[in-house]
């Protein structure tokens, strides 16, 4: 399948001057065989007009001179080839030409006076024939039939000159015109071109909206998109603040809540009740954590974001070597340079952020993180030396609440959260065991 508009169009335009030429070659080639034959039977007509001025009659006989005025009718290698008949269809009068050729055409009375026509002999050889019926006595009974012919060889050789000059010509006009046609839909599509080149700066942040400057037929087109990007950038404003809202309005709740439950788990006979009580509020908790995150994190629809990877992970690394000050963890980088993968930089935060602290927090002491290319994208990776991640146990651990470390403190909804980004950028995470002996994170985002 053609992706390329410009291709299509061009084809498209290929085709038809293609089926367009070749119906107008066989009409042009049968207008000029139509005028080169009248121009052959102009010129017999001629011929023969030469012919009957030059004739006289004495005494019932006919009589020709030695010199005729035409120079074709006395050479004896003309193509031109001139008869005269008497009224029984007797030769009476040939030219020198026809000594060497033996036709067998006979005039025919037919009383239509004259008479042109293409003949073939027995020998394959075809002529044009141009018959004139005269009476040179003014009514009396001497009547001829003069008759000139002329080759058909010549007239098929100009032909076919000509369908080769037509081909030749039709070809570099074919040539000329396709050249001038994709020029012509080159400047034709710079609108669509300038459009795509500003969809790519919305999608890189560069600009909020489409200009106006296109033509009228595209004018409703971005009017829709621009539409599409004021309600897309509304409805995300209008999610967070309803979020932001809501987790306001649930937070004095919820540390009531607390506070009850502290207070009842203080008495023996209540600590069950409060162990239930604490359980619910840890998971409401929980439960509003995720969708702030899920809302401030998640893709937008057209805009796309390119971030410098090395900076972010550099802070990251020398923010979690204070927390991590007495395990002394060594960080190893294997990265490009300059690399960059597509997603927004809060999303990379959190992301990074979370996968870098479970690293750090499980690893025995060492972490590397690499990126490398591949043929349908990018590919981050997150190693580390620790215990790793059981096989049975890699999709449960991505799933919001499930957590396998229990010794340190956490809601689980470290992982969940990394996935739920991530998916949001169309790329795929997946789990497995690292060359270093802990678990690997990989992150492979595709080729937009």
């Amino acid at each position: 399948m053609i992706r390329s508009l410009r291709l299509r169009l061009m084809l498209a335009a290929t085709t038809l001057a293609v089926l367009f030429m070749l119906a107008l070659l066989p009409a042009m080639q049968g207008a000029f065989s139509l005028a080169l034959q009248d121009s052959i039977k102009q010129r017999l007509a001629s011929d023969v007009t030469t012919l009957i001025s030059a004739a006289r009659v004495e005494n019932n006989r006919l009589l020709m001179p030695t010199q005729l005025p035409d120079e074709l009718l006395n050479l004896t290698d003309s193509r031109l080839l001139g008869y005269i008949y008497d009224r029984e269809g007797h030769l009476v009068w040939r030219s020198r030409a026809t000594h060497e050729e033996d036709i067998s055409y006979r005039p025919r009375y037919d009383g239509h006076g004259d008479q042109f026509a293409r003949i073939r002999e027995t020998n394959g050889q075809e002529f044009f024939v141009y018959d004139v019926e005269v009476k040179l006595l003014g009514g009396k009974s001497a009547a001829f039939s003069i008759v000139a012919l002329q080759p058909v060889r010549e007239y098929e050789q100009t032909l076919d000159g000509l369908r080769e000059n037509l081909y030749l010509g039709f070809g570099a006009a074919l040539v000329v015109l396709l050249s001038l046609l994709w020029i012509g839909l080159t400047w034709g599509l710079q609108a669509l071109k300038r459009l795509s080149q500003e969809l790519d700066q919305i999608e890189n942040g560069a600009l909020e909206s489409l200009s106006e400057e296109h033509p009228s037929e595209l004018l409703r087109l971005t009017g829709s998109l621009n539409r599409l990007l004021r309600s897309e950038r509304e409805q995300r404003s209008r999610y967070r603040d309803s979020l932001d809202d809501l987790a306001h309005s649930l937070k004095t709740p919820l540390a009531v809540l607390q506070g009850v439950s502290e207070d009842m788990a203080q008495r023996p006979e209540d600590r069950e009740q409060a162990w239930v009580l604490q359980s619910q509020i840890e998971r409401m908790s929980q439960q509003i954590s995720y969708q702030l995150q899920r809302a401030s994190l998640r893709k937008s629809g057209l805009v796309r974001h390119q971030v410098r990877l090395r900076p972010v992970l550099q802070s990251l690394c020398d923010t979690l070597d204070k927390v991590y000050r007495d395990k002394q963890v060594r960080t190893s980088f294997d990265l490009p340079n300059p690399c960059y993968v597509p997603i927004e930089q809060g999303a990379l935060l959190e992301m990074l952020g979370n996968l870098l602290e479970n690293a750090y927090r499980l690893c025995l002491g060492e972490v590397r993180i690499s990126l490398r290319q591949t043929m349908s994208g990018v590919e981050l990776c997150i190693e580390d030396d620790g215990p790793g991640v059981p096989p049975d146990q890699r999709a449960r651990i991505l799933q919001r609440g499930e957590r396998l470390d229990r010794q340190h403190p956490g809601q689980g909804i470290g992982l969940a959260v990394v996935k739920d980004i991530i998916e949001s950028y169309g790329a795929q995470l997946t789990l497995g065991d690292s060359a270093l002996g802990g678990a690997v994170f990989r992150i492979h985002f595709p080729t937009v």
